[in-house]
């Protein structure tokens, strides 16, 4: 099984290093990663060039935004799932691909997702926040809830089949996906319940308080599209949902849960 990394960056000097670090100390064998840069000018490239001989791709040119970035990341993957690392995140460590690829290979699974901590932009050691996640069961995405985007790996195949991210949407095009994917597709998926992506506070959408206004009112449009959400409830249902992972904190897990979401593994 190969599994397909993608890194979209864009000015991303400072923690880029890490990012790709992480990646590469992977003990897992059977994967690509592809970078793909925005045509940053403050000195990314020359960090992502020390890597470039251990990079399936290294893509650098100007584009329209970060869901045009992933796009292209999901066309040049030549891996049979496909997951985003972002420029300022870091897997927890070197196993995080051995799992996610056990996990895969135990069924006939789509998609396989886990856990995440916020840590403070300055000491990615120090948590702030903890993503608990759980299996995929009809109708959490009406309760506000949906998989840690980060942690989800999926069939390129599919991505690709649905179009990859919808850029119409600015800050939500990933909240936008995973409901095609989960809802309207009805995707199977395994859960793997420990951490393994270790993500920065202040992301895009988390930059400023109006990005997170503007973040929250369009994921709520997504939602009632998919008749997900029947009023302005919905958002304080997912705003509770985050608050709550303030105050939790990881737990040594090491068992692997399955739950299948829409269709048995085996078809």
């Amino acid at each position: 099984m190969k599994l397909t990394v993608v890194t979209v960056c864009l000015n991303a000097r400072d923690t880029i290093a890490q990012a790709v670090e992480s990646v590469h100390r992977q003990t897992y064998s059977g994967f690509e990663h592809i970078v793909v840069d925005g045509a940053s000018t403050d000195g990314t490239l020359n960090v992502l060039e020390r890597y470039s001989g251990a990079l399936a791709k290294l893509i650098s040119e100007p584009d329209r935004g970060l869901y045009f970035a992933m796009n292209k990341g999901i066309a040049a993957a030549t891996g049979d799932y496909l997951g985003f690392l972002n420029s300022d995140d870091v897997y927890q460590d070197e196993h995080v691909l051995r799992r996610i690829a056990a996990a895969l290979a135990s069924g006939s699974w789509d998609a396989a997702h886990s856990d995440l901590v916020y840590v403070k932009s300055t000491d990615p050691r120090r948590v702030v926040r903890y993503w608990k996640s759980k299996p995929f069961t009809p109708g959490m995405f009406e309760a506000g809830w949906h998989p840690a985007h980060p942690t989800l790996f999926v069939r390129t195949s599919i991505l690709r089949e649905l179009g990859g991210f919808d850029t119409r949407y600015r800050f939500h095009s990933d909240f936008h996906l995973m409901v095609r994917l989960f809802v309207e597709r009805r995707i199977s998926s395994v859960y793997v319940p420990e951490v393994l992506v270790r993500m920065r506070i202040g992301g895009h959408t988390n930059r400023s308080l109006r990005n997170v206004a503007r973040g929250n009112l369009e994921s709520y449009r997504i939602a009632r599209a998919y008749g997900l959400a029947d009023s302005p409830f919905w958002i304080a249902k997912k705003l509770g949902f985050r608050i709550r992972q303030f105050f939790e904190r990881p737990a040594a897990e090491k068992r692997t849960d399955t739950h299948p979401a829409g269709r048995r593994p085996d078809g």
